[in-house]
């Protein structure tokens, strides 16, 4: 009864005074994420993983600590190189390429392009400037397969001038059991602090950029990869498990020895302990009125093992990339359809830049400008930039169609970016390909579909095409 009444009392003065404590809690300009003992201090939560202890490990993911599902899909890259492979393939995709900052002006329809132009050119100043930001967008990445992940924003005269990651360690959904009347008790994301090691302090805003791309309703423990591919490795484990001992009973041939029926107890001793020796020496010495007989094993059991493991990965694969044939080899697939099944890939990889892109706008862009320009400043957009592949040839033919035959007014930058070209300067006439003067066509040659022109004797000699170029005469 008097524990009862004093964990409840120690309830009410906990909420009754949490108010006070996050008032002193740090706030804009300081950077909260400084290191910590508990940074270093690592559990190890995939050891001997069972389906129970993996299922206790969600809950207790569900119920608020998420560095121990951070953590579990940590692990699981570390010990499965398929994982590995896959998940770092479907970050690598989007990281690895070039971020560009656009104006909203070239997005949205906005009267001021001058001031979008402004807010444009100031973020992406200040983004270049900040050595870590590259390594923050890692850092974000991660949060597919993990869920969740944060960075921290370091203000200085209201100018961002660090940012730094937040280690999983430190991340905390609290769940409050808490209660007061007539207050609802809500969850939030909180962060572990030097100050505030168990209830973590709440995240204000403007500080903090939380990146959560596959989450249900905005919680991190729901959605994402983490469950399911929790549930392959687990699987894979116990049948890579079960395969290593199989092979260790049956991967080396029986011996079997055979001895005369006038041996005597010793002889057959002696013998036994030659033919254990001989498993692990492949050495030893026999009479020659001892039999010795190898027997290889005709089935040692790959097949059931190997067919396992490698469905799982293959339901792996389809998790992560959206398909197998870039991951898998055999007799299922080919280049063409791997061509195919890797336009899914980039469909996939197209949302992640997109969510990317809406976390990097949200949290980082607009208090950049709201701090810079005021709160009506449109607000630029960040984007990865995918240069596309082209064929110069249809693509020069669309580009001349365009321009000679409709009128339409064609970007010089945009060809020049298509085509992968890169336009010399104007003062630098000495690495300038000199052009090649274009033979003069007649009005018949113009028309469309080309027309034939004939020599003395009426035949076809040779044909103008649409696109300029000459086709051989066929007649020979």
């Amino acid at each position: 009864m008097l524990n009862a009444l004093s964990k409840k009392y120690r309830r009410l003065v906990l909420a009754a005074t949490q108010g006070i404590r996050d008032m002193f809690s740090p706030r804009y300009g300081d950077q909260v994420i400084v290191p910590m003992r508990e940074d270093s201090v690592r559990h190890y939560v995939s050891e001997g993983l069972t389906p129970v202890k993996l299922a206790a490990l969600m809950h207790s993911f569900d119920e608020g600590r998420l560095d121990l599902g951070v953590q579990l899909c940590e692990q699981f890259e570390e010990k499965d190189a398929h994982i590995y492979s896959v998940a770092n393939t479907r970050r690598l995709a989007f990281t690895g390429l070039p971020w560009e900052i656009i104006s909203a002006a070239d997005v949205d329809q906005i009267e001021d392009r001058a001031a979008a132009d402004d807010a444009r050119d100031y973020v992406r100043e200040k983004l270049s400037a900040i050595e870590s930001f590259a390594d923050v967008l890692k850092h974000l990445s991660l949060a597919l397969g993990r869920n969740i992940a944060v960075a921290e924003i370091v203000w200085e005269n209201s100018e961002v001038v660090h940012l730094e990651p937040v280690p999983a360690t430190r991340l905390l959904y609290w769940v409050s059991a808490d209660y007061m009347p007539g207050k609802e008790i809500v969850p939030e994301l909180r962060i572990k602090t030097f100050e505030e090691r168990a209830r973590g302090i709440p995240l204000v805003p403007n500080k903090w950029v939380v990146h959560k791309p596959m989450a249900i309703a905005g919680a991190p423990m729901r959605g994402g990869l983490l469950r399911l591919t929790a549930a392959c490795y687990v699987a894979k484990a116990f049948s890579l498990k079960d395969w290593l001992i199989f092979l260790e009973v049956f991967g080396m041939p029986v011996r079997v020895g055979k001895y005369d029926p006038s041996a005597t107890p010793a002889d057959k001793e002696e013998l036994l302990r030659m033919l254990q020796c001989l498993g692990t020496d492949a050495a030893g010495i026999f009479s020659k009125a001892v039999e010795l007989e190898l027997t290889e094993v005709s089935n040692r059991g790959e097949a059931p093992y190997q067919a396992l493991c490698s469905f799982l990965n293959a339901e792996l694969s389809k998790a992560w990339l959206g398909q197998t044939l870039t991951t898998e080899q055999g007799d299922r697939g080919s280049q063409a359809l791997g061509r195919v099944q890797n336009e899914v890939r980039q469909d996939i990889r197209d949302d992640d830049i997109v969510a990317e892109g809406a976390t990097i706008r949200r949290d980082l862009l607009r208090p950049m400008c709201e701090g810079q320009f005021g709160a009506d400043v449109p607000v630029p957009y960040f984007r990865r930039r995918v240069d596309e592949k082209v064929d110069p040839v249809p693509f020069t033919q669309m580009v001349n169609a365009a321009v000679n035959q409709l009128g339409i007014r064609v970007s010089k930058s945009w060809v020049v970016s298509k085509l992968g070209i890169v336009e010399a300067a104007e003062s630098d006439e000495e690495d300038v390909i000199a052009a090649q003067p274009v033979p003069a066509m007649s009005d018949a040659a113009n028309q469309p579909g080309g027309a034939a022109a004939t020599d003395g004797d009426g035949t076809d000699a040779e044909t103008v095409q649409e696109d300029g170029t000459e086709a051989k005469d066929l007649n020979g």
